[in-house]
C-alpha cells in the first residue's frame, strides 16, 4: 500500500456545524472564553479527531461503511473527543468511535501501546517517509521485555511470553496477573520507557485469591520485526513423547517473508529436520501470511538440495511430508486465518484449539500528524470464494482455553502433543 501523508483539511459541513459560536458582540470578550493554552488544546483535538475521521471516510474498503451512518457516527463522537480530559481518554473515544463500524484491522494507537510500535514496523515500507519525524532515523523500537498482555475485568494479565526475552528469563509465566510495576500501574510501554539495562520490580499474582510475589526483569530495546524473528527462531525445540520427537514452532508473526523463511529453514536443516512430526503454533501475535506458504505440507512437489563445493547444502523448496498439527485461538488473526482455513480444509492434518478471530481484511496503516497511528481496513478479503471477517475457523478438535491464572500450563499445546504422537503410532 502506498502511504497517504494526511493533510489539515477543511471539516465536512455537518462537523462544522455541530459547535456554533454563541451570539457575541463584534469587539466583546466571552466571559467564558478559554485560555489560549486551552483554546489550542482543544484545537489540536479537533484536528486529530478530524484527521482521523477523513481518513476514514476516504480510505475505509466499504464505501457503505457495512451499513452505518458514518457522518451520523463523527457528528456524535466529536464532542465527546474534544471534551476529553486526557490524550489517553480520547484515544478511547476515538476507538470507540471507530468500532461502530463493526469492521477488524480498525483502530488508532498512540506511543503508550505496543501494538503502535509493531504496526508502524509492520508497515514500514508503507510509513518510510513518515518514520524519521517519529523515530530516529526511521528506526522502529521502544524499551520492553516481550511480554503480550490482556486486560480483562479491569486486571492486567499474560497471555504471551516471546521467547529468548528478558520476560521469560525472569521467570514469568502466561496467566500472570501483573498488579503493578515499580509500586505503579503497569502499561507495556510506559513501565519500561527509558529504562533499558535498569531492574523494573513488576509485582505478579498467580492465583485470583493468592499472595502477590515480586519478580525484577531488566528490558531490553525491542524492535518489534527483529524481535519477532528472534522469538520465532528460539521457540523452535524437541518435545519428546511415548519415545517420539514431537517438532515445536511458534510463529508469533507473519508479517513479512522473512518469517516463513525461519520457518522452512529449521525444517530442512535446523532443529526440526530430523523430529517425527510437527506442531505448527499460529496462536495470538500477528498476521499478514500468504497462502502460498502452505505449500510447504503440499506432498506433490520436489523438494531439491544443492551442495557446493564447501561442502554446504541448500534446501529448495521445501517440504515437510511428516504428520503436522496446527494450534489456533481467538488470537489467530488475519493472514493465519486464512492458513488455519487452508490447512483445514485441504486436510493437511488436525486443527487444535478454538476458533479463530475472524479479523480476514486487508490493511494498511497512517501516520497521522501528531505522530500517532490509524489502521485501517482498505480491502476486503474472500478465501476461496468464502468470506471469513467475523466468522473464523473452527478446530478440528476443540481445547478450550483461558490463560488467565493458568500459571504456565498450556492444555492446547498438550492436547496437540498427544495428537501427535498418536498420528505416529496410529
Amino acid at each position: 500500500m502506498v502511504s497517504i501523508v494526511p493533510h489539515r483539511l477543511a471539516l465536512p459541513l455537518l462537523l462544522l456545524l455541530l459547535l456554533p459560536p454563541g451570539p457575541m458582540a463584534p469587539g466583546a470578550a466571552r466571559a467564558d472564553a478559554p485560555t489560549p493554552d486551552a483554546a489550542a488544546a482543544t484545537s489540536s483535538a479537533a484536528s486529530l479527531f478530524d484527521e482521523v475521521w477523513r481518513l476514514t471516510d476516504e480510505k475505509f474498503y466499504d464505501p457503505h461503511f457495512n451499513g452505518r451512518d458514518w457522518a451520523a457516527i463523527g457528528a456524535r463522537y466529536r464532542p465527546l473527543a474534544l471534551a476529553a480530559g486526557s490524550e489517553s481518554a480520547r484515544a478511547e473515544i476515538i476507538n470507540r468511535m471507530l468500532a461502530e463500524l463493526g469492521a477488524s484491522h480498525i483502530g488508532f494507537y498512540t506511543r503508550e501501546d505496543r501494538a503502535y510500535y509493531d504496526l508502524a514496523d509492520i508497515f514500514s515500507g508503507a510509513l518510510r517517509h513518515e518514520l524519521p519525524r517519529v523515530f530516529p532515523k526511521g528506526e522502529v523500537a521502544y524499551e520492553g521485555i516481550g511480554v503480550l498482555t490482556r486486560k480483562t475485568d479491569d486486571k492486567v494479565f499474560i497471555i504471551g511470553l516471546l521467547d529468548g526475552f528478558p520476560a521469560a528469563a525472569a521467570g514469568l509465566k502466561t496467566g500472570d496477573e501483573i498488579v503493578a510495576a515499580d509500586g505503579a500501574s503497569f502499561g507495556e510501554v510506559s513501565s519500561f520507557a527509558g529504562r533499558e539495562g535498569q531492574a523494573v520490580a513488576l509485582t505478579i499474582r498467580r492465583s485470583a485469591d493468592g499472595p502477590t510475589q515480586e519478580i525484577a526483569v531488566t528490558p531490553v530495546r525491542i524492535r518489534p520485526n527483529q524481535a519477532y524473528e528472534k522469538a520465532i527462531d528460539a521457540s523452535v525445540r524437541i518435545i519428546e513423547k511415548e519415545g517420539r520427537k514431537i517438532g515445536y514452532i511458534r510463529m508469533w508473526s507473519y508479517a513479512r517473508r522473512g518469517y516463513q523463511d525461519t520457518f522452512e529453514t529449521q525444517i530442512s536443516s535446523g532443529k526440526l529436520k530430523d523430529a517425527d512430526a510437527l506442531i505448527w503454533d499460529l496462536r495470538d501475535g500477528w498476521g499478514g501470511a500468504q497462502p502460498s506458504y502452505l505449500d510447504i505440507f503440499d506432498p506433490r512437489a520436489p523438494q531439491m538440495a544443492v551442495t557446493g563445493r564447501n561442502g554446504e547444502t541448500e534446501i529448495v523448496n521445501a517440504r515437510w511430508r511428516k504428520p503436522v498439527v496446527l494450534l489456533v485461538n481467538g488470537g489467530s488473526r488475519s493472514g493465519k486465518e486464512v492458513l488455519a482455513y487452508g490447512f483445514k480444509k485441504y486436510g493437511f492434518g488436525p486443527v487444535v484449539g478454538t476458533r479463530t478471530k475472524g479479523d480476514v481484511l486487508a490493511a494498511t496503516a497512517f501516520m497521522l500528524s501528531d505522530g500517532s497511528l490509524l489502521e485501517l481496513p482498505v480491502e476486503d478479503v474472500r478465501v476461496d470464494g468464502e468470506r471469513l471477517e467475523g466468522v473464523g475457523v473452527a478446530p478440528t478438535v476443540e481445547v478450550p482455553f483461558a490463560p488467565e491464572y493458568s500459571a504456565g500450563t498450556d492444555p492446547q499445546l498438550d492436547r496437540a502433543v498427544e495428537i501427535a504422537a498418536h498420528a505416529l503410532h496410529g
